[in-house]
């Protein structure tokens, strides 16, 4: 079964800022496609085609680039009179729809939901995500486990490796040196939600931000679920992290599960 995908795509990236100053984060590309085309791919792999995408700083280019994108893919007849346009072939054009939504250049990220609550307040559960990082994440057996939880809202936890090498001491000798180890209880919020209807009513307004008092609430309330996941998971927060997935991508590309 499809489920909408709500797709957070507002931020200003400061810390890309030489990569941000003409683009928002979403749109940094990794192979030649913007970010926010990889989290797409991905989302579609699973059958989720249905996207609302809440714009916020340089909203613009991104409703520039879907509206590109058909014509700059496929072959075009031009009648120049009329001013026309015609797809030749269409079949090269992915089958999503996409609502691109204006939600503010300043609002928080439980504020852009609220926005955007009309679109998928009358359904099931959908999907949340940021638009600024990658994962191979099963979103079958994510959905599997938020059904199975039967609470309002369930979110991606995620171990990164360390930025550094880690040490371990006997008295002043290191006993262990490990490069990069993975943070070892350290389970971080990865974004991949998936909430249903109900959470809404969490959401005060464009000053909330989702992963404060809204997630604090629904934790303490027990209605907050976590699916574990193991595999590859990496956010874009500097140009190190950019080069890393540029990286990748044209070596193993761990997040690229689709054909």
């Amino acid at each position: 079964m499809s489920h909408k995908v709500v797709i957070l795509a507002g931020g200003r990236g400061s810390r890309l800022a030489e990569a941000t100053d003409v683009k928002p984060k979403p749109m940094v590309d990794i192979g030649g496609r913007p970010m926010l085309w990889h989290i797409m791919r991905h989302f579609a792999h699973y059958g989720h085609k249905e996207f609302i995408v809440a714009l916020g700083y340089k909203g613009e280019e991104i409703k520039r680039y879907f509206l590109d994108l058909a014509r700059m893919t496929s072959d075009l007849r031009v009648d120049l009179k009329t001013g026309r346009t015609e797809l030749l072939n269409g079949n090269n054009v992915e089958d999503w729809k996409i609502e691109l939504v204006d939600t503010g250049p300043d609002t928080q990220t439980g504020g852009r939901i609220k926005r955007i609550a009309s679109r998928v307040s009358g359904g099931g559960p959908f999907f949340v995500t940021y638009g600024d990082g990658v994962s191979d994440v099963n979103l079958d057996k994510l959905l599997a486990l938020h059904n199975q939880q039967g609470r309002l809202a369930t979110v991606t936890a995620v171990r990164p490796p360390a930025r550094f090498g880690g040490l371990r001491f006997e008295g002043d000798r290191v006993a262990e040196f490990i490069e990069k180890p993975q943070i070892g209880e350290g389970w971080i919020n990865g974004g991949f939600f998936v909430f249903r209807p109900e959470v809404l009513e969490y959401l005060a307004g464009d000053d909330t931000v989702l992963e404060r008092e809204p997630l604090e609430r629904l934790a303490r309330e027990g209605q907050l679920a976590a699916y574990r996941h193991e595999g590859f998971w990496q956010c874009v927060d500097t140009r190190r992290d950019l080069e890393l997935l540029e990286q990748l991508w044209h070596a193993s590309a761990p997040w690229r599960i689709w054909a």
